[in-house]
């Protein structure tokens, strides 16, 4: 008999008649009722048993985080809290899970615990909910770029290139740590290594993705990329995923457009088809924000947040019209922000950015047209000679979500800023090319998966939204 799936049931269309399904005991009461789940929602399915009718030493396995296939028929409920339930005529228990030992009993674990559990938390409603959040929203990136006529686009994950110029990357290599192979002046010949040069794990995927933006028109990327940042924090991991679509004849406001539309479409689509695991998701965010103090909670409830970004229609604001408005703002003067703002040329920092959006536009904001030296060196010089064309989407309670630009298309300019900041012609000579043969105008942003699944949950720590998340000291898993 075909197994179904516990949201295939919960439909109720297969009254009175015999099925077969298979799950993890959430809990057994009474020797009676087991609820059931699978995974398929956040909903178990209750089954309940005779236990005259079954053998003691089957019952005896039936604890909380057991594998079992349940055989019996669909009826309406009895009880309240379900419209239907299973009368069980058959339990067969594929793996046991002893009560003394099995760390996700059915009560409140903090989230701290949880990550020491990372290969069970997702048992949990909290996490099943967030990765079932998390499965819809690649889907849905994938639907939208597919959509809109780009071509899926795999980056290299092992790179010769810094695509950000910081410099903070995980190296790979097969020469031995202790005794290198080294040239005549003592560094390290990495010509003897497995790819004759020096390597890395990507930070991005972009210097590539523009080489194929710049043939087939419109690409994007979608996969893991790497930063040793050594950031303990709550919103930064070593390993996450980017999302990064690469446009040939994009200028920054058309740019601009597609950021705008694709985050609307993503968001839309989950509010759409994860309706029960978001209000879900959004009472557990209520329950957590009525321990903090009032000046801390958040003014919208978790859906109410995810529509104000998909009904509103984003602030466009340039770098220097934001400076003066904080500059000029309350908790500027009154010295409220941890990073004061002085002058034009300030690197913005996440309170920053919230206030533009939460406190002084109460909207989602993009701000373009930032200082060129406190961005990267591929983006395109402004005619002022000061400023690049970047630009960078801003929601409530994260701050910056989106980071994207315009790219420098001129290949002097290009070899100019490359020049300024000691970046070696020759490690970028496949880039430069670009430039050389076909040059046009063209842009992309980049969107780390994880800051807007952290969003659409409603969950206060990047780790929570990734099933493994590797930060430092930590790669348990």
């Amino acid at each position: 008999m075909r197994s179904v799936s516990i949201k295939e049931l919960l439909t109720g269309k297969e009254l009175l008649q015999e099925i077969t399904v298979n799950g993890w005991v959430r809990t057994f009461r009474s020797n009676r009722f087991i609820a059931l789940n699978d995974g398929s929602t956040l909903n178990n399915i209750q089954c309940v048993v005779d236990f005259e009718k079954l053998d003691d030493a089957i019952l005896r396995q039936v604890n909380t985080g057991a594998a079992l296939k349940i055989t019996g028929t669909l009826v309406e409920s009895q009880g309240k809290g379900q419209k239907v339930e299973i009368q069980v005529r058959d339990i067969f228990v594929h793996g046991g899970a002893d009560p003394e030992v099995y760390p996700i009993q059915p009560k409140k674990h903090s989230l701290e615990f949880l990550r020491e559990k990372a290969h069970l938390r997702v048992r949990t409603n909290t996490f099943s909910a967030v990765m079932r959040v998390r499965s819809a929203l690649a889907f849905a990136i994938h639907q939208y770029f597919r959509e809109n006529g780009f071509y899926y686009f795999h980056a290299p994950i092992i790179t010769g290139s810094d695509a950000e110029g910081a410099g903070e990357m995980f190296r790979v290599t097969t020469l031995d740590e202790k005794n290198p192979p080294l040239k005549e002046d003592g560094t390290v010949n990495f010509k003897e290594d497995f790819f004759g040069k020096e390597t890395n794990l990507t930070v991005s995927g972009q210097l590539e993705a523009e080489a194929y933006a710049m043939a087939l028109g419109k690409v994007y990327t979608f996969g893991p990329t790497f930063r040793a940042e050594n950031s303990n924090t709550s919103r930064h991991l070593a390993e996450f995923w980017m999302i990064e679509p690469e446009m040939a004849f994009y200028d920054l406001d058309a740019n601009m457009d597609l950021a705008e539309d694709f985050i609307k479409y993503v968001l839309s689509y989950v509010l759409e088809h994860c309706e029960e695991d978001l209000q879900f998701l959004e009472n557990r965010l209520l329950d957590e924000e009525k321990t903090k103090p009032q000046a801390e909670r958040s003014e919208m409830a978790l859906i109410e947040k995810l529509k104000f970004i998909t009904d509103n229609n984003f602030k466009r604001v340039t770098y220097t019209e934001a400076i003066e408005i904080l500059r000029n703002s309350k908790p500027n003067k009154k010295k409220k922000f941890q990073y004061h703002i002085d002058e034009w040329g300030a690197d913005l920092q996440s309170e920053h950015e919230r206030y533009l959006v939460e406190q002084h536009f109460k909207c989602p904001v993009i701000l373009f047209d930032y200082p060129a030296k406190i961005k990267a060196f591929y983006m395109r010089l402004n005619e002022d000679g000061k400023t690049v064309r970047a630009m960078d989407i801003l929601f409530p309670g994260i701050g910056e979500i989106v980071g994207g630009s315009q790219r420098e298309e001129r290949l002097e300019v290009l070899k100019e800023k490359m020049a300024a900041l000691d970046i070696p012609e020759e490690e970028l000579w496949w880039y430069l090319d670009l430039r050389k043969f076909g040059t046009a105008v063209h842009s992309g942003f980049g969107l780390g998966f994880e800051r807007l699944v952290l969003f659409a949950t409603g969950m206060g720590n990047i780790r929570d939204v990734i099933p493994f998340p590797r930060t430092p000291q930590n790669a348990e898993f």
